[in-house]
């Protein structure tokens, strides 16, 4: 049994990296609302495909949670029923944990999507779980990580519900995306556990700290990163879709750390690439830093001075998401061996 569970924990990571592109595109299109409700969707399993389904309708057999939109309110079905030739206030509640009332079938189904991959990713989390009790005589830590991962997802589904029973709220929206980030870094840990070899060097304090220094930059980048996007949310509702032009204009001071703080991401992982090469640590995934943090930086000139090309906000995220997964691989190597003071 033991021989699945590294290709397990591969899956797990692999489809977490899925839920965060699934949400860097619910943000893009603006779909965090198409499901008013949690976890179903208008009280639906699978959602509607069209405006009618969701409007009241006679001698129709509702069932309890069954949400509808009438007169730009959300109304939930109390019981089941079946509507007479009237509608019959009784028979049904407001909707009261927020008073988004909107329907757009693209923003319902891609946000469903998005729900769909999270439940999948479960799967093979809870089979990682399973196998990792093989694992308990001879590397527990293996199986207490993997049953924290399982915590983790299940606190990370309650967080989803809280940020569409809030219609958004930015503090709730960068918690979730933070808390992605350490479910990756568990799942990455776990991974590294598994490893049969392990380089053996000596690596300096100063290198080190350094090194988480940059891990904790590129979190602060992300968590900048999800208000300034929260920013560009809010002036959309302001000026429209069509005027991409408008979106920064103009720029709050939170941009302006964000753009800033990448100069400093950038010098931080440029020492450490070149005192990687000069004291001969073999670290390779370094190189893989400075491309994304490269590509990043790109994807963010060309929302600022472009006008947001095409999924170049997605981009954005997911790259900032693989640099802070290779960032946090590379310091389990690093930690992993002595340090020496230099």
């Amino acid at each position: 049994m033991k021989k699945y569970f590294r290709p397990l924990v591969i899956t797990s990571i692999i489809l977490i990296y899925l839920i965060i592109i699934a949400g860097a595109v619910v943000r893009m299109t603006g779909s965090g609302m198409g499901c008013p409700d949690w976890p179903k969707c208008f009280g639906y399993y699978i959602p509607p495909t069209e405006e009618s389904q969701i409007q009241w309708k006679p001698n129709y057999q509702y069932q309890e949670g069954f949400i509808v939109i009438l007169n730009e309110e959300l109304r939930i079905a109390a019981k089941d029923f079946t509507s007479s030739s009237t509608y019959n206030p009784s028979n049904w509640e407001s909707y009261t944990k927020h008073d988004y009332a909107k329907f757009n079938v693209w923003h319902t189904w891609i946000e469903y999507i998005n729900r769909l991959v999270t439940v999948l990713s479960g799967i093979p989390i809870l089979l990682m779980f399973i196998l990792s009790l093989w694992f308990w005589k001879e590397k527990r830590k293996i199986t207490l990580f993997a049953g924290i991962t399982i915590i983790a997802m299940a606190f990370q589904a309650w967080l989803g519900k809280i940020v569409v029973d809030s219609n958004l709220l930015p503090l709730r929206i960068t918690i979730h995306m933070l808390v992605a980030f350490i479910i990756l870094a568990i799942l990455l840990y776990v991974l590294f556990l598994t490893k049969d070899r392990i380089k053996s060097l000596e690596f300096s304090t100063t290198f080190k700290s350094i090194l988480l220094f940059s891990v904790i930059l590129t979190l602060v980048q992300v968590a900048l990163g999800t208000q300034v996007r929260q920013y560009v949310d809010e002036q959309i509702k302001i000026v429209g879709e069509l005027s991409k032009s408008e979106w920064l204009n103009p720029p709050t001071f939170t941009f302006y750390i964000h753009r800033s703080f990448s100069i400093i991401v950038v010098l931080v992982n440029a020492w450490l690439i070149w005192y990687n090469k000069k004291m001969q640590f073999g670290l390779s995934k370094l190189n893989w830093v400075l491309i994304l943090i490269g590509l990043e930086a790109l994807t963010g000139i060309l929302m600022y001075y472009f006008d947001f090309p095409f999924l170049s906000q997605p981009l954005h995220l997911v790259l900032s998401s693989l640099l802070f997964g290779v960032q946090f691989y590379i310091m389990l190597e690093v930690y992993k061996n002595k340090a020496i003071e230099v």
